[in-house]
C-alpha cells in the first residue's frame, strides 16, 4: 500500500490509535489474534448482508462479493497463525466499537445504506491504521502478515466510501461523515475495561495503576 493511501486514511480518521492501545496489544497477543479473526468474520458477514439486502445495486454486489472473499481469506490466515502458535480459538465478548458506530445509522432508505457504508469505511480505515501502527512492534511473521493486509484494507475503505457517495445521489455525505467521525473519535479514545482489536486504551487495574504511578514518579 502506497504511503499516500495510508496518509489519506489517517486524514479520514479523527485521531491516531493511542500508544496505550499498542502497549495493551503487546500484552494480550492471544486476544489480539482471536479478536482479529472475529473481525474478519464480521467484515465478511457485513458484506454478505449488504449483498442480500441490496440486490439491485450491481456495483455494490460485485465489490461486496470480492470483499467477503478477501475477508474470509484473511480469517483463514489468522486462524492458521493461531493454530501454529497454539492459540485456542475461544469465545470472547464483543467490543463496543462496531455497535457504537452502528447506532449512528439512520433507519430509512437510502439514508440507512449511506450510513452503513460510511460506518464500513471507518471500520476498514481504522483496521488499516492499526495494522500499520502495530506492525513495527511485532515478530517478523506477524509484522509481514499485518503489512500485507494494508493494501486490501485500504481498498475496502475506498470501496465503502465511493459506494456511500453513489448511494446518496446528488446529496453530499460530508455532514454524515463528520457525525460518524465524532462518534468514532469518542469510541477510540474512551477507556475500555477489556482489550479488543478495536478497543480504546485499557483502564489500568489497581496493581497496574500503582506501578504506573511509581514509574511516573521515578521519571519525574
Amino acid at each position: 500500500m502506497a504511503i499516500t493511501a495510508l496518509d489519506e486514511i489517517k486524514d479520514f480518521l479523527p485521531c491516531e490509535t493511542p500508544d496505550e492501545w499498542i502497549a495493551a496489544a503487546l500484552k494480550h497477543p492471544d486476544i489480539l489474534l482471536i479478536d482479529h479473526a472475529n473481525c474478519e468474520k464480521k467484515a465478511a458477514s457485513t458484506a454478505l448482508n449488504l449483498i442480500y439486502r441490496y440486490v439491485d445495486n450491481f456495483e455494490l454486489l460485485n465489490k461486496m462479493s470480492r470483499l467477503a472473499r478477501e475477508e474470509m481469506r484473511h480469517f483463514e490466515q489468522v486462524i492458521a497463525i493461531m493454530e501454529a502458535r497454539g492459540v485456542a480459538y475461544r469465545n470472547i465478548s464483543a467490543s463496543r466499537y462496531a455497535a457504537g458506530l452502528r447506532k449512528m445509522v439512520r433507519t430509512h432508505e437510502p439514508a440507512k445504506l449511506v450510513d452503513t457504508l460510511i460506518v464500513g469505511a471507518f471500520i476498514e480505515a481504522r483496521s488499516c491504521e492499526r495494522f500499520a501502527k502495530l506492525a513495527p512492534y511485532l515478530d517478523d511473521e506477524l509484522k509481514q502478515f499485518y503489512l500485507s493486509l494494508l493494501k486490501s484494507e485500504g481498498r475496502h475503505y475506498r470501496d465503502y466510501l465511493s459506494l456511500a457517495k453513489k448511494a446518496a445521489g446528488d446529496k453530499s455525505i460530508e455532514s454524515r461523515i463528520q457525525l460518524i467521525r465524532e462518534c468514532e473519535h469518542e469510541l477510540i479514545e474512551q477507556s475500555d475495561s477489556e482489550f479488543h482489536f478495536h478497543s480504546g486504551p485499557l483502564v489500568l487495574g489497581q496493581q497496574e495503576l500503582v506501578g504506573h504511578e511509581t514509574k511516573q514518579a521515578a521519571n519525574g
